[in-house]
């Protein structure tokens, strides 16, 4: 890719944006396996690009969390090929008619599904992201720009330069920049006319920041401070095997479980084993008062119930119901991920209407917030907004819409001055 400033890239990225208006759906599925047969055709140098950058992480003392973020392995880029197969196999959503009325004979209103545009990503360590952000800005015809934490610079060099390239005969050139300085992060916040959405994956804190000193729309992913409910009737066997796989199955990333809430009903059956098979895998365990009385564990903080841990940490707490669950939920969760273990109906109804978070579970893993696993392809991160976009935001997040209103002739005069009715009539 040419080296070019940071407007001079947006500008260009804004140009392919409207060009690719222009293309097929075919053009961008073919792009889509382009890039797929690259990724897997010269997975080696990526690998061995991630293998620099993760030794000089190390080095550098960067977290074992954010380690384990950074690694791109074989398992790694399967599960993005498989992401990408399943966005080639989707159609295409650029045009869809989302809805259409007839205003009045010869006066038809249509709204036209259309791309968001120029997407700012700025992310850390992950470069599964940046492969994921790529593939979901073909399928639905968008421009991105990202931004990469240094740690991960050379793995992102090389995935940029293979998507531009692989896609180069199929869409506009110009589609995908990566930036790479701190002060170019300051830069993309200014550029409210050239770029449309930006997306900060990173904490709290972080897309605060983005929102404050930004004009541009932002499309925020806060921490995954995610929760399981043990309920009263909860089984034993479910309950175990949900509260390993939520912690445990992988505490780098955003929908693993960081506090376990226990009914006081089920908490003498349920710490025990809990404690035995977190402990046998590794975790660490810290609980209330209430806790410790039931199993030997360090007393936990006021601030373990807002920490999002990202390791094998996990806090638990004794509730005295299901309202004190929610209620608890509602003042320490990010409105990611929470989970109701129960076998009543009515318990876990409950918890799914009252707990107002992005994804809300009943007997089954956090892990499963996720865009490849609700069949999205992909995602571009759990957004927890409520506005545009809510949970594992895959395509539909990456589109807006526009109106289209095809006459045969009418002058609005006619409808402000009686002449003629409005007929609304729905197609």
């Amino acid at each position: 890719m040419r080296t070019m400033h940071l407007i001079d890239q947006a500008k260009a990225a804004k140009k392919a944006s409207r060009e690719i208006l222009s293309q097929g759906g075919k053009s961008r599925t073919a792009a889509l396996r382009d890039v797929r047969l690259a990724l897997e055709a010269l997975s080696g140098e990526i690998f061995e690009a991630n293998k620099r950058d993760v030794e000089r992480s190390a080095k550098e003392g960067v977290s074992d969390a954010l380690l384990a973020r950074l690694k791109f392995d074989e398992v790694k880029l399967l599960r993005v090929c498989e992401g990408i197969e399943a966005l080639e196999r989707k159609s295409d959503p650029i045009g869809r008619v989302l809805e259409q009325r007839s205003l009045d004979e010869g006066l038809i209103l249509s709204r036209v599904a259309v791309p968001i545009g120029v997407i700012g990503m700025i992310f850390e360590s992950r470069p599964d992201a940046l492969i994921q952000m790529s593939t979901l800005c073909i399928r639905s015809g968008n421009a991105v720009i990202l931004k990469g934490g240094s740690e991960a610079l050379e793995t992102n060099r090389i995935l940029t330069r293979i998507i531009a390239e692989a896609s180069s005969t199929q869409i506009p050139e110009g589609w995908i920049w990566l930036v790479e300085t701190r002060g170019d992060v300051d830069n993309m916040l200014s550029l409210n006319s050239l770029i449309d959405l930006l997306v900060p994956r990173g904490s709290n804190k972080f897309v605060a920041t983005v929102m404050k000193k930004s004009s541009i729309p932002v499309l925020g992913h806060a921490d995954g401070i995610c929760h399981i409910y043990l309920d009263e009737s909860a089984s034993v066997a479910k309950a175990i095997q949900i509260v390993l796989d939520s912690k445990m199955q992988y505490q780098a990333v955003c929908n693993a479980a960081e506090t376990l809430l226990v009914h006081q009903n089920s908490a003498e059956i349920l710490l025990p084993p809990i404690q035995d098979v977190l402990q046998s895998a590794g975790c660490e365990i810290r609980g209330c008062a209430r806790t410790s009385n039931i199993i030997d564990v360090p007393q936990a903080t006021e601030s373990d119930w807002d920490s999002e841990y990202l390791d094998a940490i996990i806090s638990i707490k004794v509730i005295d119901s299901i309202e004190e669950a929610i209620e608890h939920i509602h003042m320490h969760g990010s409105g990611h991920t929470d989970v109701i273990v129960s076998e009543e109906d009515q318990a876990a109804e409950t918890f799914l209407t009252q707990v107002d978070s992005a994804n809300v579970f009943h007997n089954c893993s956090t892990r499963f917030s996720d865009g490849f696993v609700f069949g999205l392809g992909a995602e571009i991160g759990i957004s927890t907004s409520k506005i545009h976009a809510r949970g594992p935001v895959g395509v539909e997040g990456l589109l807006s819409y526009k109106w289209q209103l095809r006459g045969s002739g009418q002058i609005i005069a006619d409808y402000n001055e009686g002449r003629k009715s409005f007929t609304h009539r729905d197609l």
